[in-house]
């Protein structure tokens, strides 16, 4: 099927067959303005993020935007919004309910299960089964680059994560690298999402120039722009 998106911008097959979906992740340089030019049928909701574990029901845009590290809607014309910069954006859709959602997933939000969250969420709101959801884990920072402390690690041991996620680094005692995308396909899978329904870059943000990276520009990292949402209801 044909990429149904605007350069620059990257998609991912498991979400391009579902009828009436548009997803992307943006490449550096294209934002919420490109977005809203692309697209003027939709209106665009953007978050204020905060590394929480918080995700929000969104049924028309807010007049400011929530503050909040994920959304869900199944109403049709609305783009979720989430912005990054070496985190993980991770986009979930409903093809039979036409729900969908988009999660900020940093180390943060993660050792407090935000993925789970909104799966559940979709599920209580729509009547969503996690079987049926299709996941897209866009690119963000790879399991050889990004370096954490003992502090992180500990906070994955307090929240029963799994520890396989993070390797020592060599040479540097109490640090670690964290497998970020496999630390949130653990959860996704553990509510209840099929294997066969995860779709995901295989590359990292920190060692493309033509993505947004905290940790390669931290005076000017810019923000990656994630965004999906039905043409039309059923």
């Amino acid at each position: 099927m044909a990429n149904r998106t605007a350069e620059p911008t990257l998609t991912l097959p498991l979400l391009e067959r579902i009828p009436f979906l548009f997803h992307g992740f943006g490449l550096k340089g294209w934002g919420v303005k490109n977005l809203q030019r692309r697209w003027e049928a939709f209106r665009v909701v953007s978050l204020r993020q905060v590394h929480s574990d918080r995700v929000v029901v969104v049924d028309t845009v807010p007049a400011s935007p929530p503050q909040a590290d994920g959304a869900v809607t199944d109403r049709p014309f609305l783009f979720l919004v989430v912005k990054t910069a070496d985190c993980l954006p991770l986009l979930l859709a409903d093809p039979d309910k036409r729900a969908v959602a988009a999660v900020h997933c940093g180390w943060r939000g993660t050792a407090q299960g935000i993925a789970e969250k909104a799966v559940q969420l979709l599920q209580d709101r729509y009547g969503c089964e996690p079987g049926a959801l299709r996941a897209g884990l866009g690119p963000c920072i790879g399991r050889d680059c990004y370096e954490v402390d003992e502090d992180v690690r500990q906070v994955f041991v307090r929240a029963s994560l799994p520890l396989d996620v993070f390797r020592p680094v060599a040479g540097c005692p109490e640090k670690y690298f964290l497998d970020l995308a496999a630390a949130n396909i653990f959860q996704l899978k553990r509510a209840g999402l099929h294997e066969t329904h995860l779709g995901r870059f295989d590359f990292c943000t920190h060692c493309r120039p033509d993505l947004c990276s905290f940790r390669r520009d931290p005076l000017q990292p810019g923000r990656t722009i994630n965004f999906i949402g039905f043409a039309q209801s059923g």
